[in-house]
C-alpha cells in the first residue's frame, strides 16, 4: 500500500519541485531534510516511531532547480497541450496524432503542424487538408510553454492527491 503513495515535494519557498514515493519522503523526514506540511491520514508505525504518512512535504533547505527554456516535442506533450481531446471534434477516445499539412504534401513534424486527433477524424481527414474534408481546428496549434512538473497533470497521474491543489498552479496549455 505504501509503495503506491505519492508525496508532493515543495522547495523551502513552497514551490513544487517534485513528486516522490512515500518511502523517500519518510526517509527525508527522519533525516531532518524535510517537514510534513499536509498529512495523508494513514499511520506509519515502527518499534520506536509512529506518525501520519505525509501527502506534502517541504524541504528545510532551498534547492536550486534548473529550468528548461522550451518544451521538448513528444506525443505526450502534444496530448497535454491539446488537453487530451481531438482538435477537430473534441472527443477524448482513441486518440492519436495528426499532421495538419500531411507529410506527403510537405508538412513537417513540428508543434505548429501536429495536433491530437481521434481515429475517426484522422481516418476522415486522410491525406487531405482539414478544410478540404470539412474539418476545422478548435484552436490553432502552437508551441507550448515548458511544463517542469509533467507528472502532476491529473490526466498523467493515477490519482493526484486532493491536498496538492493549493500548492500547484492550475494546468493551462497557453
Amino acid at each position: 500500500m505504501i509503495e503506491s503513495v505519492r508525496v508532493l515535494v515543495l522547495n523551502q519557498t513552497y514551490e513544487p519541485i517534485n513528486v516522490c514515493g512515500a518511502h523517500r519522503a519518510v526517509r527525508m523526514m527522519i533525516l531532518g531534510k524535510a517537514e510534513t506540511i499536509e498529512e495523508d491520514g494513514f499511520m506509519v508505525r515502527s518499534e520506536r516511531i509512529e506518525f501520519s504518512l505525509p501527502a506534502v512535504i517541504r524541504l528545510l533547505r532551498y534547492v536550486q532547480v534548473p529550468r528548461k527554456a522550451e518544451a521538448p516535442f513528444s506525443k505526450k506533450n502534444v496530448f497535454r497541450r491539446d488537453e487530451h481531446a481531438c482538435q477537430y471534434c473534441g472527443s477524448g477516445d482513441h486518440l492519436t496524432l495528426d499532421h495538419i499539412l500531411p507529410l506527403s504534401k510537405g508538412g513537417r513534424t513540428t508543434w505548429e503542424n501536429v495536433v491530437c486527433c481521434c481515429r475517426r477524424c484522422n481516418a476522415r481527414k486522410g491525406n487531405c487538408l482539414p478544410g478540404e474534408v470539412g474539418l476545422h481546428l478548435r484552436r490553432p496549434a502552437r508551441k507550448p510553454r515548458y511544463y517542469p512538473f509533467e507528472w502532476m497533470n491529473p490526466r498523467l497521474t493515477a490519482l493526484p492527491h486532493i491536498r496538492w491543489g493549493k500548492y500547484l498552479d492550475p494546468f493551462s496549455a497557453s
